[in-house]
């Protein structure tokens, strides 16, 4: 029986993660649980798979439902209990399922505690790729990408040597807005860019996929997860997102992984790896789908995308500020404080005033976070 532990687990990965493992109870044991403040939901998920240690954001909300957990459920809040969820329990895995640059530390602890790795917090190697997966080397760790379109690289190169690969595409659904101008964006409220077309996700994601900030992230990650340069990471406009992402090979060849929208299926292929199972995903007809279409990536009309592969390039602590300022300006955003045109202004303005240190440290990179944090709260 495989041991999980999820952290995040009340979110949208967190919760088809656990989806998952319902699906296959003689399988696997859930070991710890972590959640910001849905602690209604987390309640629900800890009497139904009995954690041994649970973690929420704050001393107050552990108080509140400190009486309302199983006997023998350790309580936990806070970073310092994120951490110790993450690598104080037996689990053989750790998905992160966290949102923002706040799973960096847990993810180290886990992968310092030899744990393998369920990876679908993009920040956590946005920010400190060199890091993280120097560390897994070194614990002999796995990184087992959660994404869909990480999983679809992932898959695509089973059986592949790194040496005969071209380059890797990863495809795009293009957001809430992808069939709408510049012009057209000015004045879009937060209810019409959290209508994502293809995929049910949370409010943050969401957006990030309306800015194609969420790819952008996905290039950096995979330049960490898979040893290639920008150079070789290419993103093509894919709206049915049916194929999640390619790999080209030396000699032209193209393997691709296609299948229905359905996060539980990458979910569980980082589960159950190097061994698949039935899912409860609903199959691919090709038929059904009649024709797929696919557009040329418009650097313009989606400047978030080009500052990304910009900030990776580049290095040091420059995706770390890339992505500090985005998640600030998205919060702004989302509170109503800022039109959406705003999200790439603040990231812009902030990148253009950014400092950029090499190789920085786990010191460095929180610093970083820190001082773009500030200044994009107050453009």
């Amino acid at each position: 029986m495989k041991k999980i532990t999820v952290l995040g687990s009340t979110g949208s990965i967190g919760t088809q993660t656990l989806d998952v493992v319902s699906m296959h109870p003689d399988l696997y044991q859930i070991e710890g649980l972590t959640a910001g403040a849905n602690t209604a939901l987390l309640l629900e998920q800890v009497h139904r798979h009995r954690p041994k240690k649970v973690s929420v954001a704050t001393r107050e909300l552990a108080e509140q439902i400190r009486e309302l957990l199983p006997p023998g459920t350790e309580l936990y809040w806070g970073s310092e209990g994120l951490v110790e969820v993450a690598a104080g329990t037996e689990a053989d895995m750790v998905v992160t399922a966290v949102m923002g640059s706040v799973g960096l530390p847990s993810t180290l602890a886990a992968i310092e505690a030899g744990k393998h790795i369920g990876l679908a917090n993009k920040e956590t190697l946005v920010t400190a790729g060199h890091i993280v997966t120097e560390k897994a080397k070194k614990k002999g760790v796995r990184l087992l990408p959660i994404d869909s379109e990480h999983s679809a690289i992932f898959q695509c190169l089973n059986g592949e040597r790194m040496r005969d690969v071209a380059g890797i595409t990863l495809t795009a659904s293009g957001g809430s807005f992808r069939d709408l101008s510049r012009e057209q964006l000015k004045g879009v409220t937060v209810e019409q860019a959290l209508q994502h077309p293809n995929w049910s996700m949370g409010a943050k994601i969401t957006i990030d996929s309306a800015t194609m900030v969420n790819k952008g992230l996905e290039v950096i990650e995979a330049h960490w997860l898979f040893g290639l340069s920008y150079d070789q990471i290419h993103v093509l406009l894919h709206p049915e997102s049916i194929i999640h992402s390619f790999v080209e090979f030396k000699d032209t060849s193209i393997i691709a992984q296609l299948g229905n929208p359905d996060m539980r299926v990458p979910i569980q292929y980082a589960l159950t790896y190097p061994d698949r199972m039935s899912s409860p995903a609903k199959p691919l007809s090709l038929a059904a789908a009649g024709s797929l279409h696919f557009r040329e990536m418009d650097y313009e009309r989606f400047p978030c995308l080009r500052l990304a592969f910009e900030c990776g390039k580049m290095g040091g602590t420059a995706p770390a500020a890339f992505n500090a300022a985005n998640e600030v300006a998205v919060a702004r955003f989302l509170k109503g404080e800022i039109s959406f045109l705003a999200i790439e202004d603040i990231i812009a303005k902030v990148l253009d005033r950014h400092h950029n240190t090499m190789n920085p440290d786990l010191s460095a990179i929180e610093a970083c976070d820190r001082e773009v944090r500030a200044a994009a709260a107050a453009l």
